[in-house]
């Protein structure tokens, strides 16, 4: 980070000693969930002031910790499953999820029109860095009070770049006297983990509440070794005043958790011989490192067992005064140093192996096992994969934002004054290896190639330091850093049984750095003293011609909404909303000039939307409905395919969201139909009135639960219709429908036994797939959740 640029927002630490944050005050006071009366509960995600849910303009949904333990996530991305209108694909493991809003595009993987938040600062200033989706950066815990959304609406206006959507993880801050101590184990498959959490008065002004976890095991499918391993630690420490309060947050991560990629299946999602989709991985102990240049030229190791390794610390102040005379001040503040890796097999290729071998080695080329329990003997499978290691180091991720802001209450109206300023580092080295591996699970073997004359055209499995295949396109280094400021003015006023409420905000921000490509070079990479083959031809960074990064941005984001409240139970709403999204390090693919500039047009993507909205209650059954219509602009790159994006969309659906409660059961559901189409193509006009990718008709979160005396028994439903693979819509997914199941047991009065069971049906779900339409061998290469898996957790509450 800059140093003069760091000083700057060091100031804005005392700035946020002084100054507060409405939204964290009306979080703290936010009760447990009221089933009877949901609508009443206040939102504190994405408007200017903490507003009953009744009297807002804008879809808001909650999530407790007993309604996430019904889903039974197996990450942070699957509790995100039962928000209505969030299309979910996480099959990547406990990172890497694409998200999709309402019909909003993920063309390029990760939640590039979505903002995922902790505590009302984001993780990331943008969802789909490449390798650094922001919920690699996530762990949920013990620790999370709510989990607050809110779709479209005012999102354009709240925070920088998520107009579709923000999703905010509200910590607890020891408003209670209570902890807990929780011991998780899997029943049919390798975890263990235990979660903590304690919250308490230090004196009469000051609060505290530390919790965090620690795992290990080998996760959800055939590693064949410790995949996942390491642990979180968060920590806040509150002083109330008179007027307010200031809050003191700290949160250290460091966790390892295997990285799903394509896999090889059939076209249908069935299993080929010897590799189940459900249960299998191409991850192996046989495969555990993978030598290249680092981003100076020097040998490095990556090592497959860090898959996605975020190391995160971050420090925050929060703080809330009211001034009096109706005046409050309000701020947020944090600091975060990040880094970490991303390391995971990818097939490039899935065919028949002497193909393969002939493609690299010349006609007459074979597959020998290079590795394994038949190493030195000859391949004769039928099928073998181009494997290429997708091995990035997030060498700095860090960031710092602050978010000021001044509101003046008028009766019944308000209006707020806010400057929002963040500052984010991409620094990352692509160092990708190409290698020939078994189609096999359970500890696939690496084959070597060797020629018709006996001449080896691999290393040890490895055959060539780079991907050749692809062009030796994926060795690059970026050190880039983006700065964002952003003014914004919010007004509200209730006018009898009306509600109306307006914002408009400016995002200007620049990018400054460079980055570096691909060069060829002769290295003796082993120390053999014998240019191998592989060695003839090594992939580096080309740091004698790195190209410069230096253009800016700025675009107007406004949203206007008005509620009308027809009775006590009975209101209407309606929002117009522009936002945009600035793009960022995808840019640096071949849409950066050699001035460093890059076109208006290519710099920021515009969202336009509209909704209309109705919410309802009677008795003990509450119902909100909203009907929405979005454009959308979009422009990215797409590494696994090596393709950029320049389009338009469109999307029209209804979003429903319904609780209803009745003696001892409660339910709960939500349904979404999206009919969304690519409106132009700047790049493939024959994809224009296609649906886009994996864009379902219908996706839907069904929840019913029953409550006794000494517990609870739940099952949820999340559920997809079919969808197309790719733009081309040729090859169709078949839609699905995931079952989990939750039981909870009172021991004593603290002390309970749970059961979770994730896909309890064992149910086969293809969310990606690289193919379009159906290749002659009718083998793909897609993820798909996981199968099923059940853990038991011991919990003592106190």
């Amino acid at each position: 980070m800059k140093n003069n640029r760091s000083r700057q927002f060091v100031m804005s630490t005392v700035a946020a000693l002084v100054s507060a944050n409405l939204w964290a005050a009306e979080a703290d006071v936010q009760q447990a969930e009221v089933k009877q009366d949901s609508l009443e509960r206040i939102v504190v995600t994405g408007v200017a002031r903490g507003t009953r849910i009744m009297d807002s303009s804008v879809s808001v949904s909650s999530l407790s910790p007993d309604e996430l333990a019904v889903s039974s996530p197996r990450s942070s991305a699957e509790a995100f499953r039962i928000i209505p209108g969030m299309k979910i694909e996480s099959s990547g493991g406990e990172g890497n999820a694409n998200i999709a809003v309402r019909g909003l595009p993920v063309a390029s993987g990760g939640a590039k029109f979505l903002q995922i938040q902790e505590d009302g600062l984001p993780i990331l200033q943008f969802g789909d860095i490449a390798f650094g989706n922001a919920d690699i950066f996530l762990r949920i815990d013990s620790t999370v009070q709510t989990i607050e959304s809110i779709r479209g609406g005012s999102a354009s206006t709240a925070t920088s770049n998520a107009p579709g959507g923000i999703i905010n993880i509200i910590s607890k801050t020891g408003d209670s006297d209570s902890g807990s101590v929780s011991a998780t184990v899997g029943l049919d498959y390798d975890t263990y983990r235990t979660d903590f959490e304690f919250g308490t008065d230090i004196n009469d002004t000051m609060r505290f509440h530390i919790g965090g976890f620690v795992r290990t095991g080998e996760g959800p499918r055939q590693a064949g070794y410790t995949a996942n391993q390491g642990g979180q630690i968060k920590a806040n420490l509150t002083k109330e005043f008179d007027s307010g309060y200031v809050r003191l947050y700290f949160k250290h991560l460091d966790d390892r958790s295997i990285g799903y990629l394509p896999m090889p299946m059939y076209s249908d999602g069935s299993s080929i011989a010897g590799f189940n989709s459900s249960s299998d991985t191409i991850h192996s102990a046989y495969f555990l490192s993978t030598l290249s240049l680092g981003p100076d030229g020097e040998r490095r190791r990556g090592d497959i067992r860090d898959g996605m390794n975020p190391v995160v610390d971050s420090f925050g102040v929060e703080a809330s005064f009211d001034l009096g005379s109706d005046w409050e001040v309000e701020n947020r503040f944090r600091f975060s140093d990040v880094s970490g890796n991303f390391i995971s097999p990818f097939p490039a290729e899935v065919g028949n192996n002497s193909a393969i071998a002939s493609s690299i080695g010349g006609a007459g080329s074979q597959l020998i096992y290079a590795n394994g329990a038949k190493a030195g003997q000859a391949f004769e499978g039928d099928l073998a994969m181009r494997i290429h290691t997708f091995d990035v180091s997030m060498n700095d991720f860090g960031s710092i934002v602050n978010d000021i802001k001044l509101t003046k209450s008028f009766d019944d109206s308000s209006i707020t004054l806010g400057y929002y300023t963040a500052l984010q580092n991409i620094s990352m080295s692509w160092m990708w290896n190409s290698y020939m591996m078994e189609v096999k699970g359970n500890n696939a073997a690496l084959l070597n190639v060797v020629g018709a004359d006996g001449t080896s055209y691999s290393d040890n499995g490895l055959y060539g330091y780079g991907v050749p295949y692809w062009g030796n396109c994926c060795q690059r280094n970026y050190d880039t850093e983006y700065t964002i400021q952003a003014p914004y003015i919010a007004g509200s006023s209730k006018l009898g049984d009306f509600t109306l409420d307006a914002s408009v905000r400016y995002d200007s921000g620049d990018a400054s750095g460079y980055y570096a490509g691909n060069t060829q070079t002769e290295v003796d990479m082993n120390l053999d003293g014998v240019i191998s083959e592989p060695e003839k031809s090594v992939s580096s960074i080309d740091n004698a011609n790195p190209q410069p990064v230096n253009y800016d941005w700025g675009y107007l984001s406004y949203s206007l909404g008005a509620n009308y409240q027809i009775s006590d139970d009975l209101a209407t709403f309606a929002r117009l909303s522009r936002g945009g999204r600035a793009n960022a390090d995808r840019l640096l693919f071949g849409k950066v000039q050699p001035d460093g500039s890059v076109a208006d047009e290519d710099a920021v993507d515009l969202v336009d939307q509209y909704e209309l909205g109705v919410k309802y209650r009677y008795d003990n059954l509450s119902l909100f409905a909203t009907a929405f219509y979005s454009e959308t602009e979009e422009q990215n790159f797409e590494a696994t395919s090596q393709k950029f994006f320049d389009r338009k969309y469109e999307a029209k659906g209804i979003e429903l969201e319904s609780a209803y409660y009745v003696g001892d059961f409660d339910f709960k559901g939500n349904v979404t139909w999206t009919d969304a189409e690519i409106a132009a193509d700047a790049l493939n006009p024959d994809v224009v009135g296609n649906t886009p990718r994996r864009q379902a008709d219908f996706i839907y979160s069904l929840m019913g639960r029953y409550n006794f005396d000494s517990g609870s028994v739940g099952v949820n439903v999340i559920g997809t219709t079919d969808a197309y693979a790719q733009d081309n819509n040729d090859l169709t997914f078949d839609g699905y429908a995931q079952v989990n199941a939750f039981a909870l047991y009172q021991l004593t009065d603290g002390l309970s036994v749970s059961l979770n069971v994730n896909n309890l049906f064992d149910t086969v779900g293809i969310t990606e797939a690289e193919e379009g339409s159906i290749p002659d061998n009718n083998i793909i290469r897609a993820r798909t959740i996981n199968g099923r898996t059940t853990t038991a957790t011991l919990k003592y509450e106190f």
